[in-house]
């Protein structure tokens, strides 16, 4: 069942990285792009709980702080805060 929902999270990311490609925005870019960090993130979780590796679970929690940064910084740059 966990390979089930590792598929279609993988086809989600298909469909987000084909938005990212023909985002014609910035913004919807960015989004796609957070969209496929979190994705991610769910992915490793999914792999921590298979195969009882409670240090896949650090690396996704690392992971998406990292990528909540990313897309903060970005967000205040297409405001014109930075």
């Amino acid at each position: 069942m966990m390979y089930v929902i590792i598929g279609l999270v993988f086809l989600g990311i298909i469909l987000s990285i084909i938005r990212l490609i023909k985002g014609k925005e910035l913004e919807n870019r960015v989004v796609a792009i957070d969209t496929v960090t979190t994705m991610i993130t769910g992915v490793l979780v999914i792999f921590a709980h298979i195969s009882n590796n409670s240090l896949l679970l650090d690396v996704a929690l690392v992971y998406a702080i990292l990528a909540f940064i990313s897309v903060v910084a970005i967000a205040r740059y297409l405001e014109g805060g930075m």
